[in-house]
């Protein structure tokens, strides 16, 4: 009985340290995989991530949207205000729920 015991926790031992030095080795790659190291593929997708965040910082939102997504943009929020009876869009609607009179209801 004991032996089995020790074998099942030796078994679950090995599975939690197999885990653990498999997760340090896949961060441990990523961590030693520096900017001059990556693939050039990578690297281009890197650039092109950090030049669009710069960009958008620039712009103050939508980068390259031009005069054609704001109108297809103006348009949509009149097709939204129109079939869910307007209001402000850019606000979270506020909702209030009334109790229900339960000593009413019992009579």
């Amino acid at each position: 009985m004991a032996l089995h015991r020790l074998f099942q926790l030796s078994s679950l031992l090995r599975s939690a340290v197999g885990l653990t030095l498999r997760r340090n080795v896949g961060m441990s790659a990523v961590a030693f995989n520096q900017a001059k190291n990556l693939d050039p593929v990578q690297k281009l997708f890197l650039d092109k991530i950090r030049d669009y965040r710069t960009k958008s910082k620039a712009s103050g939102g939508i980068v390259d949207g031009g005069p054609s997504y704001q109108k297809n943009v103006s348009e949509e929020v009149i097709k939204l205000e129109r079939l869910y009876g307007g209001g402000d869009l850019a606000k979270f609607p506020d909702f209030k729920f009334a109790d229900p009179k339960l000593d009413e209801a019992a009579k």
